[in-house]
């Protein structure tokens, strides 16, 4: 029999060299938005293609920051997958503009790409696809039904205007790396909000980045100073801009928000980018290595790498079919048992409080939940072993087997 190993679900992957670079930021007297956040920002943007980026301390704040800079507000309707974290939908609720909740497609985590484009409506100003486990969304089908829908886009800010139509926002929490046609996320939607959480493949312990794809007639840098000011209390000078000789002077343009992030996590940031293709590589050959005992036995996982698209491979998300949620919660118990934790991406938003309160039902959103009901998300890092990674899809298929 196999010895018992003790397998966390997601454990940070620091080495010596991110730790000597914090060292060095705490050493340095600068800890918070300063030089290393704005290098983070430029290497960033050069790694995913684009002219800016902006780092603020969640993908929360990077995905309301999106809205507010379009301009969404109280009155206005944003459409969400009913299929994802309360993070998606809860930004929707900051700015004071009403979440649409659109069902899965059948024996899919994507959201009805059909369903999107009818629930559209007058007041509709964006929609938010979310890269489940890092697997990008169909872009092309996206863009065109909301371009099919334009004539119903009634634009309420220049940004708006200059879209013509219902604004994508796309949440890459999971999809730092992930390519779609070739094309980078974070160069595709009109704004993408990446998490850099302890959790996830990249990570500044807190913290997260947006960028934008904008009509020209938007520039980039007045997109950037607008974040700056929406995410530092509206001041006029960030901290670094008011060390110089005799440039204390500032202003507060409007009575804003407080979600910057700190040169101590930029200097995790910075050494995780001069490793992270090396992880990303090392994520692929962990779901292959999964793919190769489970999918033989019928198990159902993300597809994350395809011939147009290649994922960040950020969660092995896995469908058992044809057990119940009862059944599914036994495996986890059984998997936890073997000293392996899993977990499960995600209880649809409909069945949680915050969302039932707001009118919402399941009943609502059979696919959806048909999809949760036995799901199971398996371990998947980088300070996985081998020898590890074959002692978790081992349990994991001598478990289901016996489920079964």
């Amino acid at each position: 029999m196999t010895k018992k190993m003790n397998i966390p679900f997601s454990p940070p992957d620091i080495t010596e060299g991110e730790i000597a670079e914090v060292a060095d930021a705490l050493r340095s007297g600068w800890i918070t938005t300063g030089p290393r956040v704005k290098e983070l920002e430029r290497q960033l943007a050069e790694y995913l293609g684009v002219k800016r980026c902006v780092c603020l301390n969640s993908q929360t704040a990077c995905a309301e920051m999106a809205l507010r800079v379009l301009g969404v507000g109280p009155g206005d309707e944003v459409i969400v997958p009913a299929y994802t974290y309360t993070a998606s939908a809860s930004v929707i609720c900051h700015v004071g503009a009403t979440p649409v909740m659109v069902d899965c497609l059948v024996d899919s985590l994507e959201m009805d790409y059909e369903a999107m484009g009818e629930a559209i409506t007058e007041r509709t100003k964006a929609v938010i696809p979310v890269d489940l486990g890092g697997v990008p969304c169909d872009y092309d089908k996206i863009f065109a039904v909301l371009e099919s829908k334009s004539e119903l886009f009634r634009p309420d800010s220049e940004i708006q205007e200059a879209l013509g139509r219902v604004a994508v926002c796309e949440d890459a929490a999971h999809a730092l790396g992930a390519i779609y046609h070739g094309r980078m996320i974070g160069s595709i939607a009109d704004f993408t909000s990446f998490s850099f959480h302890a959790v996830k493949n990249f990570t500044t312990a807190e913290g997260g980045c947006l960028t934008w794809n904008l009509p020209s007639t938007v520039l980039d840098e007045d997109v950037y100073k607008k974040v700056q000011l929406l995410s530092l209390h509206g001041q006029s000078k960030d901290a670094l801009a008011k060390t110089k000789l005799g440039a204390w002077e500032y202003d507060v343009l409007g009575p804003w928000y407080k979600c910057n992030m700190t040169d101590i996590q930029a200097a995790l940031g910075l050494v995780q980018l001069k490793r992270y293709q090396g992880m990303l590589a090392r994520r692929k050959q962990l779901i292959g290595l999964y793919n190769d005992v489970l999918v033989p036995l019928g198990v159902e996982p993300l597809p994350h790498y395809q011939a147009d698209l290649s994922s960040s491979g950020h969660l092995y998300i896995c469908r058992v079919p044809g057990i119940s949620s009862e059944k599914r919660n036994e495996i986890i118990e059984a998997m936890a048992e073997r000293g392996v934790a899993t977990n499960v991406h995600y209880k649809p938003l409909p069945l949680l409080t915050a969302y039932k309160d707001l009118g919402f039902d399941i009943v609502d959103y059979p696919n959806a939940y048909a999809r949760f009901a036995n799901e199971v998300t398996l371990p998947l890092h980088t300070c996985l072993t081998d020898e590890e990674a074959r002692y978790v899809v081992e349990s994991f298929a001598e478990i289901v087997e016996s489920a079964r």
